[in-house]
């Protein structure tokens, strides 16, 4: 999910807290995990720059995916964009913590 920081209208602030809401109880009812990333670590990991411009995460979300078309809405490569990232994340947290614990059993 999508980490927010910033809203500029007051109702769309509520709206967009309330999906959060029913989002975030929908994944801990199906036991999932719910896990936040910055827009700038999404994008970082998805272009390699974290200001890329919204053109630059859909062309690249294309090319992660070798998908025919651009996705679209905007909505729909952002999430696409929000699940590579946590992906990749998750992916080196585990060599990481592999990495770790071989070493240290090496140690002992």
């Amino acid at each position: 999910m999508e980490a927010v920081f910033y809203a500029q209208n007051v109702r769309t602030a509520f709206k967009l807290g309330a999906v959060r809401g029913v989002v975030m109880l929908a994944a801990q009812s199906a036991g999932l995990p719910v896990v936040e990333h910055s827009a700038t670590e999404i994008k970082l990991a998805v272009t390699g720059y974290g200001r890329a411009s919204k053109e630059s995460v859909q062309k690249m979300v294309k090319i992660a995916l070798a998908l025919t078309e651009t996705p679209y809405p905007d909505d729909a490569s952002d999430a696409l964009a929000a699940a590579i990232c946590h992906l990749n994340t998750e992916k080196l947290r585990a060599q990481v913590k592999a990495s770790y614990e071989a070493q240290t059993a090496s140690r002992r």
